[in-house]
């Protein structure tokens, strides 16, 4: 699936018309049942990490939420009712997602459009799901979401599986012939690292020499960098998050390693760059979908976040910006909120314009590609290293 180059759509702004008022969508419906009965609000819930270590996410994904949302709002909203958004701290914590989706279900949501940490997301599936309210997740990508086989759960992120091969095929292009995995033991960061790992160990490739554990939210890796070193690995890849990541970028350089060092996407943050410092953090690749800073042609959706926000957007902003537009397209083909018929709607999206490129699901309702790119730190951002196209 090729990325349509949104300057191809006259403007990023005008990606706020593909929903317009008057009940008409981009794939039209003159809606029904619900949406015929009621001038309520629709209401979006989204679960993000607003406290904890991951919140710096949490504003990225929720700022772009609400800006998808009052453009379509500003165009008449969808099937002649408003959107409403409701935002839940889930901590990147599972005990916290599940009490926050609980909320979320009490007050009364339609669709929900969050979920960032997978271990998080994935207690929160069952929840949503007997409450009949579909899902649409903008960045948890681990496969184990994928693997409950759950008809109300669609990933608009790159899949762990896609992630890992696009991790192994950065590695054979750096030509490494041993690489050392390092992983959080979070279901998210574990499956990318054990997933790579499969991969590695096909015949030809580099070899794993070792997959290593660490414990999260610790700030003394010395431990674990002792066995990494052991190994003298031309490469390391990192699957857990930026915390973690900035801290064992920055000791393993301080004890002395030259090689590669990777990230997976949940490190591809300004935050990880800060942890380890400028120089630890410079050449630093990651493994990662479109980010606002590398999408063409975005220029005049990234000024009217900033105009809103006075802040630059920043890693699955516009993947989030999309969980809401998709949302409002499947509500607007479905004729209402009834989650039966928004799942059937999502289904049968064919072509609807994304960021990431024109979508349409897998039977497993994941992404036909996933987009993962390689990126590098170069200053204080991440750039573009290689489309692995």
């Amino acid at each position: 699936m090729r990325a349509i180059p949104l300057k191809s759509f006259a403007s990023l702004a005008a990606l706020g018309l593909l929903v317009t008022g008057c009940g008409q969508g981009l794939l039209g419906g003159d809606g029904d049942d619900k949406a015929a009965k009621t001038d309520a609000p629709i209401v979006l819930g989204m679960l993000i990490p607003q406290s904890g270590s991951e919140a710096a996410i949490g504003p990225y994904m929720s700022n772009a939420a609400q800006l998808a949302l009052d453009e379509i709002n500003a165009k008449g909203g969808v099937l002649g009712r408003k959107l409403e958004l409701k935002t839940a701290d889930d901590a990147c914590d599972a005990q916290s997602a599940a009490a926050a989706a609980n909320k979320l279900v009490t007050e009364g949501v339609d669709i929900s459009v969050g979920g960032y940490c997978s271990g998080a997301t994935l207690p929160t599936l069952p929840i949503f799901g007997k409450a009949d309210i579909p899902m649409i997740i903008p960045a948890a990508n681990s496969q184990e979401l994928v693997d409950q086989k759950l008809k109300h759960v669609f990933l608009i992120n790159g899949t762990g599986s896609q992630q890992a091969a696009a991790a192994e095929k950065w590695i054979a292009k750096q030509g490494a012939k041993s690489v050392v995995l390092m992983h959080d033991n979070t279901s998210y960061s574990k499956d990318i690292a054990l997933r790579t790992k499969a991969l590695l160990d096909a015949p030809g490739g580099a070899e794993a020499v070792l997959v290593e554990t660490v414990t999260p939210k610790e700030s003394d890796y010395s431990a674990n960098i002792t066995n990494v070193l052991a190994k003298k690995p031309d490469s390391v890849y990192w699957t857990g998050y930026f915390q973690e990541g900035g801290l064992i970028a920055r000791q393993l350089r301080q004890a002395g390693y030259k090689g590669s060092f990777m990230v997976g996407d949940g490190s591809v943050s300004p935050k990880l760059i800060e942890i380890a410092g400028a120089e630890a953090a410079e050449g630093i690749y990651a493994t990662m979908t479109q980010t606002p800073d590398t999408l063409e042609g975005a220029e005049g959706w990234i000024s009217a976040y900033k105009k809103k926000y006075n802040a630059d957007p920043g890693p699955y902003s516009n993947q989030a910006y999309d969980a809401v537009r998709l949302a409002a397209e499947a509500v607007t083909k479905a004729g209402g909120t009834d989650g039966a018929k928004v799942i059937a709607a999502l289904e049968a999206v064919d072509g609807f314009p994304m960021f990431s490129g024109p979508l349409k699901f897998t039977p497993e309702h994941t992404l036909m590609s996933g987009g993962f790119q390689v990126l590098v730190v170069k200053g204080d951002k991440f750039a573009l290293q290689d489309s692995l196209k």
